[in-house]
């Protein structure tokens, strides 16, 4: 099953990306589900299908064409009935504390509530199975890697905050808890964090599937390469690759018109800066579609296949491979040169946007604005950080063995 999260700058064209996407896949035969958390009306113009604006449940998907299924994610309804299902799940600590649970007019959509509403209508449609094709309208790019980043953060929280190893004493809570006469809340606490532990597995193996890719839509300008460069960067960090760079509403060339000249020859200056930036990565880069722009909106399927050549769109056609199983490796020069170097493929990033903190058995990553914590490989963890450098789109961070804990030869 693959998975293409299409996301990109704001405005560049993201959904009308999407649902082309999806479209073409489902006219080529592929068994296409489209989600999108996009409140307006892009995705049932683009479509030419009215997708529910509100749903008490899972987004139910509907029939937009022969082969395509679309579904909206309505984040609101989903925050809504998860905390009304956990206060009801917790209404003998509710008791304990003395404390009144919320209404459910009271409970509205929090900050966050949409990506993790989107993670879980993913997990849902891989749960469920039966696509080819899994489209996803995601956030802008900057949102898209933090999306992304979630689960694998909200384990390492989980971990930190509940620690397996004090699990040990759960068998004694039910005693406990007929002794007191009420469920113990650690009990239900645990029972909580089990289940969301298995939840966030399952989304993050997702995510890091090689059959998962992202897709960036720009609108060719000024700041579209930088645009590119950054997201790259992030994408890199969380081991993601972009299996296509879609620059949107390309302008004509060759007008007679000198406003139109000038604009369409600004947008090929920066056309081929994007190309530049694209191809520039030792694993040989991201393909790049140039869609056009048709003078409207598009306002139905059959819009959508005038942008000509919709099958460019096809993950096939930019090629299926997402993430590598392994994309960071750690190469063996104590022969030569007596250290280990670990090898972090970040094309798009900068020296100067870089910052790395080892901390216990974890290196910190910081890549401008994004940041994950690495669990280093067990040969590493008997190293100390000797140095880190960037080239050519490949962060190399050396490690020398500590004579202390490094295995002696007799």
């Amino acid at each position: 099953m693959r998975t293409v999260l299409v996301t990109g700058t704001g405005g560049a064209g993201r959904t009308t990306v999407a649902a082309a996407t999806a479209l073409a896949a489902a006219r080529a035969g592929r068994r296409t589900l489209l989600l999108t958390a996009d409140r307006g009306p892009v995705p049932d113009t683009v479509l030419g299908a009215a997708l529910p604006a509100e749903s008490t449940g899972p987004a139910e998907p509907i029939s937009a064409a022969p082969g395509l299924w679309a579904a909206r994610i309505d984040a609101d309804a989903r925050f809504r009935g998860h905390a009304q299902n956990l206060q009801e799940r917790g209404s003998s600590l509710f008791d304990l504390l003395g404390a009144a649970p919320f209404d459910a007019e009271e409970l509205t959509e929090l900050p966050g509530a949409e990506a993790l509403a989107t993670l879980a209508a993913l997990r849902s449609a891989h749960a469920d199975g039966g696509w080819d094709l899994i489209v996803v309208d995601a956030p802008p790019a900057a949102e898209t890697v933090r999306l992304l980043a979630l689960p694998e953060q909200l384990r390492r929280y989980l971990r930190r905050l509940l620690p397996t190893e004090r699990q040990a004493a759960r068998a004694l809570r039910p005693m406990l808890a007929q002794l007191v006469g009420v469920p113990m809340p650690a009990q239900k606490l645990y029972e909580h964090a089990e289940h969301w532990e298995n939840e966030l597995a399952a989304v993050q193996g997702v995510i890091e599937s090689a059959a998962t890719t992202v897709r960036l839509v720009l609108e060719p300008g000024a700041h579209a390469a930088d645009s590119l460069r950054a997201a790259r960067a992030g994408l890199a960090l969380q081991g993601c690759r972009i299996d296509a760079v879609v620059a949107n509403r390309l302008l004509p060339t060759g007008s007679a018109d000198p406003f139109l000249a000038a604009l369409s020859g600004r947008q090929q200056a920066a056309l081929k800066d994007l190309h530049e930036e694209a191809t520039k990565s030792a694993a040989g880069g991201a393909a790049v579609c140039e869609l056009p722009h048709l003078g409207r909106d598009i306002q139905g399927p059959d819009d959508v296949a005038e942008l000509g050549g919709p099958d460019a769109l096809l993950p096939e056609a930019v090629g299926a491979e997402g993430r590598a199983p392994d994309p960071w490796t750690v190469e063996d020069r104590l022969a030569d040169d007596g250290v280990l170097v670990w090898l972090l493929p970040l094309p798009g990033a900068r020296r100067e946007g870089l910052d790395l903190v080892r901390r216990g058995d974890e290196l910190i990553v910081s890549v401008s604005p994004f940041r994950r914590v690495l669990p280093l490989p067990s040969a590493l963890r008997r190293c100390s950080v000797s140095g880190a450098g960037l080239r050519d789109g490949v962060l190399r961070v050396r490690f020398t063995p500590d004579p202390a804990l490094w295995p002696k030869s007799f």
